[in-house]
Order: C-alpha cells, then structure tokens, then sequence
C-alpha cells in the first residue's frame, strides 16, 4: 500500500504541474486508476515470485508464501486491477491509458524475470518507476512532450541510487531468493561509486526546468535552490554510503532518498502555484 500510495502521490504532482484549471473528477480518476495499476504490477510478482518470497525474510509473510491467499485468488484480483485501472485511466485519456499498460507490462513481463539474471534489472524497473510523475502531466494535457519527458528523467535517475540503496542493506536477504540487485554484484566501492554518480544526475535533472529550457515546466530561482539543496542532501548520504559502505549507512541513504523525491516533487507544485 505504500508503494502504491507514493506512485499516486507523484502521478497527482505531475498533474498538478501539467494542468491549467484543477478538474477534480480528473484527479480522482488519476488516483484510483494509479492506485490500480500498481496494485496489478504488484499483483503479477508476487504470482511469479511465490517461490522465492518465501526464501526471505522481508516477503516471507506475504499472502501467497504464507498461504493466507491462493495463486488463483491473487491472478483474479491482478486481472480485475489491470482491466479497472486501464479503463478508469481511458476515461481521462488514451494516453493515460496506453503508458499505464507500458508500466504493468514492464514491470511484470521485464523487470520481474531479470531480477535473478542480471542487476540490469533495475535499468529495466528504472522505467516503469520513472512513468507516473510523468503520466500525470500527460493525464493534464493528453500530450507527451520536453515537459513530462523531464518529469521521466528526474523519477528515472533518482530510482538508481533508492533502489542500490535498498540492495545494500537487504544485500542478505535478497541473495537468499537470487536476485541481483547492485551494479557490480557486491557491496563494494564500485557500486557506492556509482550511486553518487546517479545522484548526481539527478540533481543536475532537477534543476534543469530553471533555465527555460523544459517548455511549459519552469522553476524560479528559489525553488531551483531549494531543489539543488535538497539534492546535497541526498548526496551527503551517497558519500557518506561510500566512506564507511555499511548497512545502516544504506538504509540511511534510502529513507532520505524517500524523503528527497517527495519533497522535490511538492516544491515543483508549490512554485507553480505561487510563481
């Protein structure tokens, strides 16, 4: 539920951003139709994964391994969640629509089999989980342009080091089911190495709306020093990962990164507002 939440959180951010005039009916459908969709992405891997969940410790009490919910039972609910959230999303727009599937397909058909095969899988998850800041400027608009494409970007990058940060501390657990998570496969430099590299992307992505150059997304210069501060915040954490490359260092890292992307999110809507 807070996976689902947070993703309903970013995809009304990103209408708020792209939208002229509020139209409530909008925001609602956006919501229960985000809410959907996630539902079913999270539905479709906890079938596939059954097995594994209930090798660790942070899925072993999840419905299907606990035998609190039948695989059928759970394939219904998935099916059910996918058609609603599809069509709930239609009724705002075909576009809506059509990146909805993108994001369910991805994540389940992609994302879910790659986890036990190559740390691209979070490349790959990367995608799915950059789409709903970026779907609601386009649930807004029913347009996909420079604006929701530097909505993507900014979700995209910071997934990298979130979700590096998550493999690190459950860097035992995850290898428990198979699954490889870290760049370099190891909780070592050159995986710290690399979360800094992408937090720094990210800050660069999310100032970027202040020069003029992300058509109708703009951000004025208080807010692009708000953001920019924010983003030193979160990369004290990724040095700080890799100065002392402990678990609680990461897990530090990935509640700040919580932190961070929501955050950076209400300060976009706010300068919208009061600009």
């Amino acid at each position: 539920m807070r996976l689902a939440l947070s993703v309903v959180f970013s995809s009304l951010a990103g209408y708020l951003l792209g939208v002229d005039t509020v139209n409530y009916k909008t925001l609602l459908l956006l919501a229960l139709g985000g809410y959907f969709m996630v539902g079913a992405s999270n539905a479709f891997n906890q079938i596939i994964e059954k097995d594994l969940d209930a090798l660790m410790n942070r899925t072993k009490n999840r419905p299907i391994p606990s035998g609190r919910m039948s695989v059928t039972t759970a394939f219904i609910i998935a099916c059910v969640f996918t058609l609603a959230g599809i069509i709930i999303l239609y009724a705002i727009n075909k576009q809506t629509a059509m990146f909805g599937a993108i994001s369910i397909f991805l994540y389940t058909c992609v994302y879910t089999p790659l986890k036990t095969k190559t740390p691209l899988a979070v490349f790959v998850g990367a995608i799915p989980g950059a789409i709903p800041f970026m779907l609601g400027w386009v649930a807004a608009t029913s347009d996909f342009g420079i604006e929701p494409g530097t909505l993507f970007a900014l979700q995209f990058f910071w997934q990298f080091p979130h979700f590096w940060a998550i493999g690190w501390f459950l860097y035992e657990d995850y290898k428990k089911g198979g699954f490889f998570m870290l760049p370099t496969g190891k909780q070592d430099k050159g995986t710290a190495v690399q979360v800094i590299m992408y937090t720094i992307w990210t800050i660069l992505v999310s100032i970027i709306p202040v020069f003029g150059f992300t058509g109708k997304l703009q951000l004025s210069i208080v807010s692009a020093v708000i953001v920019f501060l924010l983003g030193l915040w979160m990369l004290y954490y990724a040095f700080r990962l890799f100065n002392v490359m402990t678990e609680k260092a990461a897990r530090q890292l990935m509640l700040v990164s919580v932190s961070y992307i929501s955050l950076i999110q209400i300060v976009y809507v706010i300068d919208k507002f009061i600009r």
